[in-house]
């Protein structure tokens, strides 16, 4: 990895461990062509801190729950991410800026974006969402992530000079960025195109029972070294950090963009706490949804139904059906707690 790439995904407290390539625009120089290849470990660096006021939650909230074709009430695809403040899209259809105003997700906050496809129902939202960027003089930089092919649909709908930097890079089902509180991975999936799925998966922690570590000795700055240190001695007996904790396990979402079902998914979506999913068709139109590389909501609620996660919400959906209560009855059939999404949804996990 060269070292600006390396630097600017430290200043946003994420360091890739995958092969790949990508592209660099730094406003008023033009772009130049960046080549690296890292070591497949991840980086050792110090993480700053997020403001402690920022809601920890993951918050989800559908900005596009449509197929290719967009309807008066669903839009093309793209989900909104925020967690500690900032925002990460997952696909950006036409029109992503203007929902995210109309959902109130912050689109100055947007970190990276990540593509799981190069069908233009998945992407052409990113050159109005950059122009609004930087109108509103943004500084910090972009990262956009996509499969083989993505500077060469990206850098088009882009061109021009802007005052922040954006970096463009081609992943595969490798790839994977982490910090200290979460991680964002790839996997392959199954489309008539180059396709990936991706996984947030926060990572696991402890909760703290200042109870009882009060019971055993422990207070002010002691709290902060056996945090650090995993364990201190009070007197003549050595407290550990587990005494005074208990697991808690990172929650997990996963979204697969446009596939057909496959055991890929199962294992990626394996015990999410919520699987966006691919339900572009019912099962009355499976023959269609095999030919166009679609799943149907049946087979959806099947692969989460396998996968054991917790919740399932199907987009995608194709603009032929005008009433999704069928579809989803259709869904709960399989997975009892399957959801048809629509545009504005927002999910707390």
């Amino acid at each position: 990895m060269l070292q600006n790439q390396r630097q600017a995904l430290q200043s946003a407290s994420l360091l890739t461990s995958c092969a790949g390539r990508g592209y660099a625009l730094h406003g008023a120089e033009g772009f130049y062509p960046k080549w690296w290849i890292s070591s497949g470990s991840f980086w050792d660096v110090d993480f700053y801190s997020y403001p402690v006021n920022f809601c920890n939650m993951i918050k989800i909230v559908i900005l596009g729950s449509g197929g290719a074709v967009p309807s008066p009430a669903r839009s093309l695809p793209s989900i909104g991410m925020r967690y500690f403040g900032e925002v990460y899209l997952f696909d950006c259809g036409e029109g992503t800026q203007r929902q995210m105003m109309i959902y109130g997700l912050s689109y100055a906050r947007v970190k990276m974006i990540f593509l799981t496809h190069l069908h233009a129902d998945h992407f052409l939202g990113i050159g109005g969402l950059m122009q609004t960027l930087k109108m509103n003089d943004r500084k910090e930089p972009l990262f956009i992530f996509g499969p083989d092919g993505t500077e060469r649909c990206i850098l088009p709908i882009i061109a021009g000079n802007y005052p922040f930097q954006i970096y463009i890079n081609e992943i595969d089902e490798k790839f994977c960025l982490k910090n200290e509180r979460f991680s964002i991975s790839a996997f392959k999936t199954h489309h008539n195109v180059r396709s990936l799925g991706y996984v947030f998966k926060e990572n696991d922690s402890w909760n703290f029972n200042k109870e009882k570590a009060e019971r055993l000795g422990i207070k002010g700055r002691m709290f902060g070294k056996l945090e650090r240190e995993g364990e201190i001695v009070i007197g003549k007996k050595r407290v550990k950090l587990e005494d005074v904790t208990t697991p808690k396990k990172g929650k997990k979402v996963v979204y697969t963009g446009d596939t057909v079902p496959s055991q890929e998914v199962v294992a990626a979506s394996k015990e999410a706490d919520l699987l966006i999913h691919d339900g572009t068709f019912s099962e009355e139109h499976a023959g269609e949804a095999k030919e166009k590389c679609h799943s149907t909501v049946s087979q959806a609620a099947e692969v989460a139904k396998k996968a054991k996660v917790k919740k399932l919400i199907l987009v995608h959906i194709s603009n032929r059906y005008k009433d999704a209560s069928a579809l989803e009855k259709e869904a709960r059939k399989i997975f009892k707690n399957s959801h048809v999404g629509f545009d504005g949804m927002e999910l707390y996990v």
